[in-house]
């Protein structure tokens, strides 16, 4: 069984975001750690491994510098790395990034499974994951709580997060499911994982490796989505104030304020 893990080097936000004058993140100026959700999609990929056995391969789009989230993913477990890189495709919006993944993921060959994380927290958009399936043309099950392959039906059941219930929906492979962080409690990089990670091969595509990318599906250039402001402080409103309210009236107020939002 052949399982591919699309991973995000992010920014760290505990250490600040920074922006270029066009509005993208300058990711090269800030620290940088792996994707939350992208890590439980991992941990979900390499529990499949060890219970059935799987070749786990990792696959991100970024700067070279991503090669460490990569390194990172081997020291965990993963047994192939592979890295996108290249300026012509900086500045990527979702439809971008999904299309440039995908042209990856055909230029890879077989695969049985595609895990992503639901959304990255330097964007929120939850679109890669879904983009990609499209793409590709294979089934999508998105918000994962629980996985369970069937290898002998070649099938994989999944527990799907949906509001205060979940769904249990299952689809033939190839097909893609994107993780939620709670998904699991990722394991920890093994000293003899950071040791072999160190000397791992990390293999590199730029732009002319990926031949089914179209120049107008790539980078800044060929992503739809245009940033208007971009900006690292949120203002939040004033809010609603409510003076001289004993105990009693300020929970009332409060409970029909949550009543009135559909909150309770």
């Amino acid at each position: 069984m052949k399982i591919i893990v699309c991973i995000k080097q992010v920014p760290d936000t505990a250490g600040g975001v920074k922006f270029k004058p066009d509005g993208t993140l300058d990711r090269g100026a800030m620290l940088a750690i792996m994707n939350p959700d992208d890590k439980a999609g991992l941990e979900a990929a390499l529990r499949i491994k060890d219970e059935i056995g799987a070749e786990v391969t990792v696959m991100t789009m970024g700067l070279p510098k991503a090669d460490a989230v990569l390194r990172e993913a081997l020291a965990m477990g993963a047994d192939k790395a592979i890295l996108m890189t290249d300026r012509r495709l900086g500045g990527a919006d979702t439809w971008a990034t999904s299309s440039t993944i995908a042209a990856g993921i055909r230029r890879f060959g077989d695969y049985d499974l595609i895990i992503t994380g639901r959304q990255a927290i330097d964007g929120d958009t939850a679109q890669v994951g879904p983009q990609i399936a499209e793409h590709l043309g294979i089934p999508v099950i998105s918000y994962a709580q629980k996985i369970k392959v069937n290898e002998a039906e070649h099938t994989v059941e999944v527990e799907r997060q949906y509001d205060d219930r979940y769904h249990v929906l299952k689809a033939k492979m190839p097909c893609l499911i994107t993780a939620l962080s709670e998904l699991n409690t990722p394991r920890y990089m093994t000293p003899k994982g950071i040791w072999d990670a160190c000397d791992a091969e990390i293999i590199t595509w730029n732009r002319d490796d990926l031949e089914t990318l179209k120049d107008e599906d790539m980078g800044l250039a060929g992503s739809p989505t245009k940033i208007a402001k971009a900006s690292d402080k949120v203002r939040k409103g004033k809010g609603t104030v409510y003076k001289d309210l004993d105990p009693d009236q300020g929970a009332k107020t409060i409970c029909d304020a949550l009543v009135e939002q559909h909150y309770i």
